[in-house]
């Protein structure tokens, strides 16, 4: 799931970018690609993933 987030995030981000889009200095592209870096790295973590690898089932 914070997989297709960051993905969705980075899309924005390269919109915003390419079409030059003005926006307030929250949502500047760089901002939006570091939130979207930020959800990678959450999912390459194993958070948000929905599988738990602790568990097993005999």
């Amino acid at each position: 799931m914070l997989g297709t987030a960051a993905a969705v995030l980075f899309f924005i981000a390269f919109l915003i970018n390419a079409a030059d889009i003005s926006t307030n200095d929250v949502f500047t592209s760089s901002n939006v690609m570091l939130i979207g870096l930020t959800l990678l790295a959450l999912h390459v973590a194993g958070i948000g993933s929905g599988w738990s690898g602790r568990s097993r089932r005999r």
